[in-house]
Parts: structure tokens; C-alpha cells; sequence
């Protein structure tokens, strides 16, 4: 039972709001940028992904993270959808946004955005934190409610 909890439990927090309908266009340039993306990038695109959520109210009080911090991370993330968007990928991001506009570069950084929180999920050290709960768990209602 508490493998099924973890799992379920990584699951949803390894996605992001999920890849809605997109067009062909829009998936191709999803996977022209996810394919462009190495993994010091992908981690890079996962630590600007925490940095945010580090300024989040509830977050903010546990982190340590600088405006500098936040700012060098801006900075690296604005050269990198630059590089993907003029010299990686144009002529995908050109034909998404000529067919589904605002709309199919949403979905398509989406999946971006999902391929990066795999880099953070994988790593064993998060895997385990999040599943530390399970000693919490009261075994014995689990056992009563599935029986």
C-alpha cells in the first residue's frame, strides 16, 4: 500500500498542469525544444522552476533564495527560450504560433516545464523526502478501509 501512495503522490507532483489538446504544429515545436534541451538545462529550467515557487507565501519563509538568485536564473532561462525559439527551433515555433498563436507556445513550454520536474522527481534524495511521509501513515485504518 505504500508504494501505491508514494507513486500516486510523485505522480502528481511531477506534472505540471497537464498537456492539453494541441496541434500538430504545437507538438512538433514540444518536441523540437525538449530535444534541444540537454540536461544541465533541463536542470537549470528546474532550479528557475523552484526559485519561483520559492517566492510563493507559503514557500517563501522556509527558502533563502535572493532577488540576485532570482535574477541570475531570469537571465540564464531568457538566453535559453531565446536560443530555443530563434535558433533551435523558429521554424516549428513559426508554424505553432501561425496556427494555434499564444495558445501552442503555452503547450508546448508546458511540456518543457514537465520534462524539467522530471530532472528534479528522478533524483533520489526528492524521491525519498516525499515518500518519508509513510511513517505517518496509520496502517491499521488502510487495512480497515481496504478489506
Amino acid at each position: 500500500m505504500k508504494n501505491i501512495l508514494l507513486t500516486l503522490l510523485l505522480s502528481a507532483l511531477a506534472m505540471l498542469p497537464s498537456y492539453t489538446f494541441a496541434s500538430q504544429e504545437a507538438q512538433q515545436l514540444a518536441v523540437c525544444l525538449t530535444d534541444s534541451l540537454n540536461g544541465k538545462e533541463r536542470k537549470n529550467l528546474a532550479k528557475w522552476i523552484y526559485l519561483g515557487m520559492s517566492t510563493h507565501s507559503i514557500i517563501k519563509p522556509f527558502s533563502n533564495v535572493t532577488e540576485q538568485d532570482i535574477d541570475d536564473t531570469n537571465r540564464y532561462v531568457g538566453a535559453l527560450v531565446t536560443r530555443l525559439l530563434t535558433e533551435d527551433c523558429p521554424k516549428q515555433a513559426k508554424a505553432a504560433i501561425d496556427v494555434g498563436g499564444q495558445g501552442a507556445m503555452e503547450n508546448a513550454f508546458r511540456l518543457v516545464g514537465e520534462v524539467a520536474m522530471q530532472e528534479l522527481m528522478t533524483e533520489p534524495s526528492v524521491g525519498n523526502a516525499l515518500g518519508a511521509f509513510d511513517k505517518y501513515l496509520d496502517q491499521e485504518k488502510f487495512d480497515k478501509a481496504f478489506q
